[in-house]
């Protein structure tokens, strides 16, 4: 491991050499003294890899990508006792570190906070911020804009698209479609001190600019049609669409209905 980090510090070295030191500044990569690095991994520059982290190899982690970056308490209490350290090291010190598994793709300036895990062949677009005690599982997508904002689960095979935003205690399943601009929420009367949970279970299919409401059940194979404001729990393999969503088809009338679409040739369509 100390063999690896050094060939990659190494490199970067060669890279920051003919640079002045304004421009090395601007560039030069951050890794923590504790992290974990497994080649071959592609970085760009002013990436910062905080604490203890992990990262696996064959992994592409874009220009100002920030992994393991500290909760809000560690930062405000350090405000008070650690004023001596430059910014990346006292950040260093602090985090708990997060795991990134192999294959996977961070796109730029997206930041991952401590204690996320991330499985293999992820993908993160542009712009991503996925909070505290978050999981990913392996091979799911997570688009440009989007926010997780920590204690979120989200299963294998997942795609969510851009600019979603998903609080915390949502629980996502295995293979769920997402679409853009999806909101979820977790507080019924906010600001309120309770949170409570919203579940989507596998194979589930939210569409665009619908927006979830706190305490339901999406059940499996249920799909919720674009601009729908879901207030109530959904059964299995059902439909539903609307301001309050409501029933509309079986999933096997929709699944009827998307073949007969995928072989339209006509347009625009009726």
């Amino acid at each position: 491991m100390a063999q690896v980090l050094l060939t990659l510090q190494l490199k970067i070295l060669v890279m920051l050499i003919n640079l002045n030191a304004e421009e090395v500044l601007n560039i030069a990569p951050f890794i923590g003294k504790k992290c974990e690095i497994y080649e071959p991994l592609l970085m760009g520059s002013n990436t910062k890899l905080f604490g203890p982290s992990k990262i696996g190899s064959n992994t592409y982690l874009d220009d100002n990508v920030t992994i393991g970056y500290p909760i809000r308490s560690k930062l405000k209490n350090s405000i008070r006792t650690k004023t001596n350290l430059s910014l990346d090291t006292l950040l260093d010190e602090l985090s708990e570190g997060s795991f990134i598994g192999e294959e996977c793709i961070i796109r730029r300036s997206s930041t991952i906070y401590e204690r996320v895990n991330i499985g293999k062949g992820v993908e993160l677009g542009h712009n991503v911020i996925v909070r505290e005690d978050t999981i990913i599982e392996d091979h799911s997508k997570i688009g440009t804009g989007t926010i997780i904002d920590g204690g979120v689960h989200i299963g294998s095979g997942t795609t969510i698209q851009s600019n979603v935003y998903i609080p915390p205690r949502v629980e996502v399943g295995a293979r769920v479609f997402i679409a853009p601009r999806v909101t979820f929420t977790n507080d019924r009367y906010p600001p309120s001190r309770k949170i409570v949970k919203i579940v989507v279970e596998d194979d589930a299919i939210i569409g665009a600019n619908s927006t979830i409401i706190a305490g339901i059940i999406i059940g499996k194979g249920a799909v919720i049609a674009a601009g729908s404001v879901v207030t109530r729990s959904v059964e299995p393999y059902t439909v539903v669409a609307g301001i309050p969503a409501k029933p509309i088809m079986s999933r096997d009338e929709y699944e009827k209905r998307k073949q007969i679409y995928e072989l339209e040739t006509r347009f625009p369509l009726k």
